[in-house]
């Protein structure tokens, strides 16, 4: 896969190497069915060469549709969806992935993400190994998880002996997820944010972030935005407005200094908007 020249890649663990994959990515969370082909179509057209997608959002058919459209080669794109809660369990799990396949039309898909832990269902570690059976298929080139605190890493860990290529989290200047960073970063981890600029929450509206915009010129989703590049992160802002597909896009001919971020560190309240990870599913 190759991505256009400016966006940076991370390397996704796959058990017997690594695979890259776009550092920044389109996410379609929300995205009506009937609008996804052409807001997926000109995130493409605008350079963004990863997109992510879930059985949940109900849009893996316009995704599918929408890279077909595009006639780029499959090769040079990277297509991550995830199992839902209510399909996880190993049979289960195997199941839910055919069926996102076919929806997608995709006969191997370049990430499989178990959605949330769910722990008290107590079927992610089945479901983990059925992620790790795709993989040893050719089904699938990468397994990962969303929503996974350290306790729950741990125990797949322990219990499969893999850690998953990454994880996909709530993560943005007023949720910063330091814990779980860390923890990702000890065990060969990458991090993703879902959620990056706090769903047009007050982070949008901050005034440290305001200030570093304008002495650089740049929006505020832009600066959070190059934030989590700048950290590390994988990120992959949303947005069916075509505008704002190109502006989350147009990230790398600036740079924040390093007391930019120092200053952003300094907005973590720890504000979780989404759901607790400990009760979502139970």
């Amino acid at each position: 896969m190759t991505a256009p020249t400016d966006v940076p890649t991370v390397h996704l663990r796959t058990g017997t190497g690594t695979i890259p994959m776009p550092q920044l990515g389109f996410g379609v969370f929300k995205v009506p069915a009937d609008e996804v082909v052409a807001a997926v179509g000109k995130a493409l057209e605008v350079g963004y060469r990863s997109i992510d997608t879930a059985k949940l959002y109900a849009n893996e058919e316009g995704v599918g549709q929408a890279v077909r459209d595009s006639g780029i080669p499959r090769e040079d794109l990277f297509v991550t969806t995830k199992v839902w809660n209510d399909e996880q369990g190993y049979d289960e799990t195997l199941r839910a992935f055919d069926a996102s396949s076919q929806r997608l039309g995709m006969d191997v898909v370049d990430l499989y993400l178990i959605h949330w832990p769910c722990p008290g269902q107590d079927t992610y570690v089945d479901t983990w190994k059925a992620l790790l059976k795709l993989r040893e298929d050719g089904r699938i080139r990468a397994a990962g998880v969303c929503n996974f605190q350290p306790k729950h890493l741990h125990r797949l860990i322990d219990e499969t002996g893999e850690a998953p290529a990454i994880n996909q989290v709530e993560l943005n200047p007023s949720f910063q997820q330091e814990e779980v960073r860390a923890f990702d970063a000890e065990h060969d981890i990458l991090t993703e944010a879902w959620a990056p600029l706090a769903q047009g929450r007050d982070v949008l509206q901050d005034e440290t972030i305001a200030q570093i915009g304008k002495r650089l010129g740049r929006t505020p989703a832009q600066v959070i935005l190059r934030w989590h590049l700048q950290l590390g992160n994988v990120v992959i802002p949303k947005s069916v407005t075509p505008s704002r597909i190109e502006e989350n896009f147009a990230l790398f001919d600036f740079e924040l200094t390093d007391d930019d971020m120092q200053a952003i560190a300094g907005l973590d309240r720890g504000d979780r908007h989404g759901p607790d990870p400990d009760t979502m599913g139970a």
